[in-house]
């Protein structure tokens, strides 16, 4: 990479809104979180730039529905554990001011997040529980069917919200965590913005438009989340970027990267890789049993980014492709650290 395309990706601000890294932190014995954490994945984030990552909570079908929320705050006490045994690189954040500190001392602002929420589920006072323990952003649903909503792989049963779920996101807003639409099936996507009375997020979630997937957001979808001051992150796994994933570029994450922006706006779009070659690598056996996706090849990654390491490639991409600087630093961090710096941790009594 060129100098000065190095340069550019160094001195923006670089958030990752989506590395299931937790999954295979914690899947090791507590005492080596914070080791194996410092010397797995800390290179990789610093290599790639990384200044802000969110960490999602996911659940495995294997703990649902009895050990979920065991697995969910030995997962949230990971986060804890592996940033307090690397407090000279990281910082886990919980507001706006938090990051900014983190980022002024040169360390990686971590956000915890929460996907699908299986260990809270009809309970919505846990809400304010995860809260507590530090997590600043959550969704409601995967692939399949909640207490609280239908994922985007139940899309034909065209539901909204439970009662539960509309609980869930008004507890959400009143506490300052920041909504996720990710995997949430569509008639719920719209029912949320239809509610909504702040900023939501899609952590990880590409164009409809070019690759038709319950799993990516339409035109109309874009279009809303933008209005309501939302960021969509675009997922970069090769399943949901194009129909041939062993056949997947960079060129094809850009050309969802250009839609969204051409759709939503330049100031809302943001990174969400959703790097799980690795992960699904790090938790097959010897390591982990139980760990599988269907319908899409998770292992599929664009050459080159398999993993945070890579990420200064999307920047000489963006370039090649005639984006300025200055539209390259919103894509990187710059909508993302925007938005949280004006909702997280800003609740309302």
């Amino acid at each position: 990479m060129p100098v000065d395309q190095q340069d550019i990706h160094r001195d923006a601000v670089v958030a990752d809104t989506h590395n299931d890294l937790l999954m295979a932190v914690s899947a090791r014995p507590p005492k080596k979180w914070a080791s194996f954490f410092r010397d797995q994945w800390l290179p990789q984030l610093v290599e790639g730039g990384v200044d802000v990552q969110v960490l999602p909570v996911f659940i495995d079908d294997a703990y649902r529905p009895e050990g979920a929320l065991r697995q969910t705050l030995r997962m949230i006490e990971c986060a804890h554990v592996l940033a307090e045994g690397n407090p000279d690189a990281v910082r886990l954040c919980r507001d706006g001011a938090e990051i900014d500190q983190a980022l002024a001392l040169g360390k990686i602002a971590l956000v915890l997040a929460m996907e699908s929420m299986p260990g809270v589920d009809a309970s919505v006072e846990l809400v304010s529980t995860m809260h507590r323990l530090g997590v600043r952003v959550a969704s409601i649903a995967h692939w399949g069917r909640t207490a609280l909503a239908d994922g985007s792989g139940q899309d034909g049963t065209g539901s909204r919200l439970t009662s539960h779920g509309v609980e869930a996101l008004q507890e959400m807003e009143r506490l300052g965590m920041i909504f996720d639409v990710s995997h949430l099936g569509a008639s719920g996507v719209g029912h949320v913005l239809e509610l909504a009375t702040r900023p939501v997020i899609a952590t990880h979630s590409s164009a409809r438009a070019l690759r038709d997937h319950h799993r990516n957001l339409t035109d109309d979808q874009l279009r809303a989340i933008a209005a309501g001051g939302g960021v969509i992150c675009v997922n970069f796994l090769a399943a949901f970027l194009t129909m041939d994933a062993r056949a997947a570029t960079v060129d094809h994450l850009v050309d969802h990267i250009e839609h969204i922006a051409g759709v939503a706006g330049i100031d809302h779009i943001g990174l969400g890789p959703d790097f799980m070659r690795e992960v699904h690598v790090d938790l097959t056996p010897p390591c982990c049993e139980g760990f599988s996706y269907s319908e899409i090849d998770a292992t599929a990654a664009i050459p080159g980014l398999e993993g945070p390491r890579g990420l200064p490639l999307v920047t000489e991409a963006l370039l090649k492709h005639g984006f300025s600087d200055d539209e390259i630093v919103k894509i990187v961090g710059g909508n993302v650290v925007r938005l949280f710096r004006a909702e997280l941790g800003q609740g309302r009594a």
